[in-house]
């Protein structure tokens, strides 16, 4: 079961990186950003994201200000790590 779902998350995920995410171009995230003022958001990165530098979280927040940031400082990229699972929790009952 692993193996098919491993097989089927990669070629989804190469299917995205070879479409550039159907972006419109680099950077339209952060450009686009400013959609969101005005809307609370919470933030959480791992700070050892190794896949997601803590540089992206920083730039999306200052695009972002109404977000609020959270760095889990024993996290990397995963949202099944402890740490990232307790904030998303956290957020996501905030929200409720």
């Amino acid at each position: 079961m692993r193996i098919l779902f491993a097989t089927a998350f990669a070629r989804i995920e190469c299917h995205y990186f070879v479409n550039r995410g159907f972006l419109e171009t680099d950077g339209w995230l952060l450009e686009a950003a400013g959609r969101l003022r005005g809307i609370p958001g919470v933030i959480v990165q791992g700070r050892y994201d190794v896949v997601c530098p803590l540089e992206s979280a920083w730039a999306l927040h200052r695009a972002w200000p109404e977000a609020e940031l959270k760095i889990v400082p024993d996290a990397g990229h995963s949202a099944s790590e402890p740490g990232i699972v307790h904030e998303l929790v956290t957020a996501t009952d905030r929200f409720r």
